[in-house]
């Protein structure tokens, strides 16, 4: 084991960008194929690095959704990990390893066979995995190369450590600095469990309370059933149903707005700072009218509801606006109705209460840099 593995496994903890090379060095010195680091949260939406040869297949099986069907991610969320590296053959069943088709259709095709793994329960109940993937003429390891892995596991334990600890400081501030801006925030995981919330979000305890297994909870019960079905839905890969969500306080005027966003992408590394951002807007005083763009995309409405929403909110009659527009009355009522269904509210009241959430924000001179 050399000193400049043990250091660019500590660094690759820092910089998620350098465990490619630290996966390939690890691969090499055990005679392996291809090496790879997730983070599982939820067993259906893993975070992966990985050397070059193994990219696309794990690609490939996050893109078709495919590790809803890997019974062997969720035996390792849910087993006692073993405190040593080992062949997989070794360790799950064999039906278990027969029916990992979503793995072995694509590795066979590139002459991989099984694994050698180990995985680290990190005190976020989030788990490390660290996979080498073998070359089929060449399964099962020996022991010699399973002693040089080994050696290695307790730098790539405390690494994992290190690395989960930073994603919640990132979630922390990226929660802060919404703090500042005077919006209520959370940062959730795969699975909906919450790494982080601020204390706007926090002060707002008759709208979100704590839940099983680390959930955030909406005590309007419709609203908190379409917040639970957008972060499945972005879990699954799928953003179709997320949307901006009204939540009803005592009163007719929505207590709040919530929006669900996904975190992707360059926001989104092997130890990113979460999955999900949960905010919530808070109707104020009438301020200036929201974009009609920015309605269209929150409330997924059409070019034409959009503007009549937005004339709504900065103070024009339906009927003003059917006459400057040239369209019938009737077909106004059409619009306003189709509003009403997709934004969740009843009144015309309700409607501009609900908009002004979502006005441009200005700093306070105080909060400005």
């Amino acid at each position: 084991m050399s000193e400049d593995l043990v250091e660019r496994i500590y660094e690759a903890a820092f910089i998620p960008e350098q465990w490619p090379d630290v996966l390939q060095t690890l691969s090499d010195i055990s005679h392996s194929a291809a090496g790879c680091i997730g983070i599982i949260s939820d067993p259906a939406a893993p975070k992966f690095a990985a050397s070059p040869l193994i990219i696309p297949v794990l690609d490939d099986i996050t893109t078709e959704n495919g590790w809803l069907e890997c019974d062997i991610l969720r035996q390792v969320a849910s087993q006692i990990p073993p405190a040593s590296f080992i062949y997989d053959a070794d360790f799950f069943p064999q039906d278990v390893l027969d029916g990992n088709r979503v793995r072995t259709d694509r590795t066979r095709a590139i002459g991989i066979g099984g694994e050698v793994g180990t995985f680290i329960a990190l005190p976020t109940g989030e788990v490390v995995l660290f996979t080498l993937e073998r070359w089929l003429e060449n399964d099962r390891p020996s022991a010699s190369e399973l002693a040089a892995l080994n050696a290695v596991r307790p730098h790539l334990a405390r690494s994992g450590v290190i690395a989960a600890r930073l994603r919640l400081e990132r979630a922390n501030s990226m929660t802060s600095t919404l703090q500042r801006l005077g919006l209520p925030a959370a940062v959730l995981n795969g699975a909906g469990r919450v790494l982080a919330t601020n204390q706007s979000l926090d002060a707002l305890d008759d709208v979100f309370l704590p839940g099983a297994f680390g959930k955030l909870l909406i005590t309007d019960a419709t609203a908190n059933r379409l917040v639970q079905e957008a972060i499945s839905a972005g879990a699954s890969g799928s953003f179709l149903s997320i949307r901006s969500i009204p939540v009803r306080g005592n009163g007719p005027v929505p207590r709040c707005v919530v929006h669900v966003l996904p975190i992707r992408r360059s926001a989104h590394d092997v130890f990113s700072n979460g999955d999900h951002l949960v905010v919530a807007a808070i109707p104020g005083h009438r301020g200036p009218a929201p974009s009609v763009d920015l309605i269209g995309a929150l409330f997924d409405l059409s070019p034409a509801e959009a503007r009549l929403a937005v004339a709504l909110c900065s103070g024009r009659k339906l009927q003003q606006f059917c006459a400057d527009s040239g369209i019938r009355y009737s077909s106004g009522r059409t619009y306003l109705e189709r509003i009403f269904q997709k934004t969740g509210v009843h009144r015309q009241s309700e409607l501009v209460a609900l908009l002004s959430a979502t006005a441009p924000l200005t700093l306070d001179a105080g909060n400005e840099a």
